[in-house]
């Protein structure tokens, strides 16, 4: 647990160092702390006095806790903004509030960084290349799970398609109304 905690909380305070107006919003909650839930273990974080963030300590009580769903990974590579939307904050209200915008407004400017690296043009060539390079990996995973979509109902008849189902549940219907007014008739004619 440590571990993945040790790794995180750099990396978010690396985003929360370019943002003045997240610190500021988190600066007010100096002390507090919250726990990320929904991995192999929880990721358990304490706002510190500057705004910025660092793993909690054993003792510390969590005020919010933030649940992520078992597919979040997925959602991380088909539509990443909608992760903290589809994340579940119990706790302090205004804690979780405050958490919930910084989290949903942050982000990594890696142009800029990479551009520290190599420079301004390359990284702005880069960036390109790597955002291209996602749209292609979204759309390639969007194009598959709608083939894998047709496959299961069109195909191979593993999942049945809604019109069908619907058009057979209309037929069920049907004959046992029929079968009714047969056992009605069936009924008449004996007496």
């Amino acid at each position: 647990m440590t571990a993945l905690v040790d790794l995180l909380v750099p990396v978010l305070n690396h985003l929360l160092a370019n943002e003045d107006w997240a610190r500021q919003r988190l600066e007010s909650y100096a002390g507090q702390t919250f726990r990320i839930e929904g991995g192999p273990d929880p990721l358990p974080m304490t706002v510190t006095e500057t705004g910025s963030l660092r793993p909690a300590g054993p003792d510390d009580a969590a005020a919010v806790t933030v649940a992520f769903p078992s597919d979040a990974i997925f959602r991380l590579l088909t539509d990443p903004q909608s992760i903290i939307s589809s994340a579940r904050l119990t706790g302090a209200a205004n804690f979780a509030e405050t958490l919930a915008f910084v989290f949903r407004n942050l982000r990594w400017d890696y142009e800029a960084d990479l551009a520290g690296v190599v420079g301004d043009v390359p990284a702005h060539r880069i960036a390109r290349l790597f955002a291209d390079g996602l749209a292609w990996q979204r759309s390639t995973l969007q194009r598959l799970g709608a083939n894998l979509t047709e496959f299961a109902t069109e195909e191979s008849a593993l999942v049945t398609r809604a019109s069908d189902l619907e058009q057979f549940c209309s037929d069920v219907d049907q004959l046992r109304d029929e079968l009714a007014r047969l056992e009605k008739r069936i009924a008449r004619l004996s007496a």
